[in-house]
């Protein structure tokens, strides 16, 4: 008897019956509860036919009474004896003395509808893990995706009246002027592109999109690297394509400046252990977080990110690599809901979320080769579903394909091309690219040396020149010095 009632599903008769009776006493309570109620939240088949019915009165804008309702039923065929329906009806009427409280009894009903939807949401958890035919990982995909379903699936805001909302924006002006950058969004550390982004919104999804080997790896590390050390909040970086150790070694060739082949080959001078260990005591308080499990869903990160919590800024490197709640042959439908997977992740955790794409091949038949909208490879909804969209382009990278042989400037001019800003205007904003350091910093003609690296701190024209001395090897057998944790930097 005990197991009988521990198996028995969640539901209140009681509840159901007295929101049911409620709706037919007053009628015009149906408003409070209707966005928050839906059919499917009753147990018992007879009620869910009722409020459906009553929806369905509701939406023609009939009166909602016993006639009406019998005359709907019947046209569903829900009761086969018009008495029957009758007699219960009136039943539900007697149930209740008044609506007052028919919020209350919706609560009832949705959280028992909400125990219930759990329940089968771990048997089909259950039954997947017990078939043993699937990847352990593709569970636990499965099973974050069904819980994070079912909690977003219940959205109880309500509409906000202007008059509200225009005194909430007069009062966030009267503070902005009082202490500029109070309410801007996150900086990406580049103050040209801040300028015209106005920072990064706490909701947004912000696309970079470029062809491969243009460096977008490289700057959506360098803007995380940016956040973490200006904000103090935690990066989550996920990283579908190269490993956690390769994505560090990036982060530190870019922060001290030494090549990124010299940290491969560990052909190390003295002089860059110096500029490693320094680098090593600046990014220690960077809490920056790697994860590079690949084929990982949108549900995947959501619960990764809860349990996290206070994440200022999410990467995603990239977005091809990504896979849907439930694998599809129909790639363009997929990326589409990965897409909006992503955007609604960044509202729901208010959270800016920077996300990498690659571009399809249309730009390399192009006389122009700068990428455009629909270069975005897969999906439409790529677009759509982006607050803004950067896309990443150097002349240099098709004149070395062209000549077949490196450029030799140092820091060839990068435009960074903003062409969809849905908080501001699109444009172009001028960069230099550090290739063997994998970093960016703003054109002088942007806003002066202020994002260069110091040791590019003096230039001739666009083109940085070194303002110290190429550095020379390093004394036989100097050991690497220590960071001032007492452990070796690297």
């Amino acid at each position: 008897m005990n197991e009988e009632a521990i198996k028995k599903l969640p539901f209140s008769i009681l509840a159901e019956q007295a929101l049911l009776g409620s709706v037919l006493i007053d009628p015009a309570a149906l408003v409070q509860i209707s966005d928050t109620v839906n059919a499917s939240d009753f147990y018992i088949s007879e009620h869910r036919a009722i409020y459906s019915a009553m929806l369905h009165l509701s939406g023609a804008s009939r009166d909602i009474d016993l006639v009406t309702l019998l005359d709907t039923l019947e046209k569903e065929k829900v009761y086969t004896r018009r008495d029957d329906a009758e007699s219960y009806i009136r039943t539900l009427t007697d149930s209740v003395p008044n609506a007052l409280n028919i919020r209350d009894y919706a609560r009832i009903v949705i959280e028992k509808s909400l125990m219930r939807q759990l329940i089968e949401a771990c048997s089909s958890i259950t039954e997947k893990a017990y078939s043993d035919q699937e990847k352990v990982n593709d569970v636990l995909d499965y099973a974050a995706g069904l819980i994070s379903n079912i909690s977003m699936g219940r959205d109880t805001r309500n509409f906000k009246d202007l008059k509200t909302l225009l005194a909430k924006v007069y009062r966030d002006l009267s503070e902005l002027q009082q202490n500029p950058g109070s309410f801007e969004g996150t900086k990406t550390g580049y103050s040209g592109l801040d300028r015209m982004l106005a920072g990064i919104g706490q909701t947004d999804f912000v696309l970079i999109g470029a062809r491969p080997g243009m460096g977008k790896t490289s700057f959506a590390l360098n803007i995380a690297t940016n956040v973490a050390l200006q904000t103090g909040k935690k990066v989550a970086i996920f990283s579908l394509e190269m490993s956690d150790e390769q994505l560090a070694t990036r982060i530190l060739s870019s922060t001290a400046m030494v090549d990124s082949y010299a940290l491969r080959t560990g052909n190390i001078s003295q002089s860059d252990w110096s500029k490693l260990a320094a680098a090593v005591d600046k990014l220690s308080p960077a809490r920056i977080l790697i994860d590079d499990t690949s084929d990982i869903s949108v549900s995947a990160m959501k619960a990764k990110l809860r349990r996290e919590g206070n994440i200022g800024m999410v990467v995603i490197d990239y977005l091809q690599l990504m896979h849907g709640e439930k694998h599809s042959d129909n790639r363009v439908l997929e990326v589409a809901e990965i897409t909006r997977g992503l955007k609604l992740l960044a509202k729901d955790l208010k959270v800016p979320v920077l996300c990498c794409s690659q571009l399809s091949r249309g730009t390399e038949a192009r006389t122009s080769k700068r990428p455009m909208l629909s270069d975005l490879r897969e999906s439409g909804s790529i677009e759509q579903d982006a607050d803004s969209v950067i896309f990443i382009y150097r002349d240099e990278y098709y004149d070395e394909k062209k000549n077949s042989e490196p450029i030799t400037e140092e820091a060839p001019v990068v435009e960074i091309i903003i062409a969809k800003n849905r908080h501001g205007s699109t444009g172009t904003v001028n960069m230099h690219w550090l290739g063997k350091y994998t970093t960016f910093y703003s054109a002088e003609n942007d806003h002066g040396d202020e994002d260069a690296p110091p040791e590019y701190a003096s230039r001739t024209g666009d083109i940085p020149v070194p303002s110290t001395p190429i550095p020379q090897p390093p004394v036989p057998d100097a050991p690497p010095p220590e960071t001032s944790s007492g452990m070796p930097p690297f």
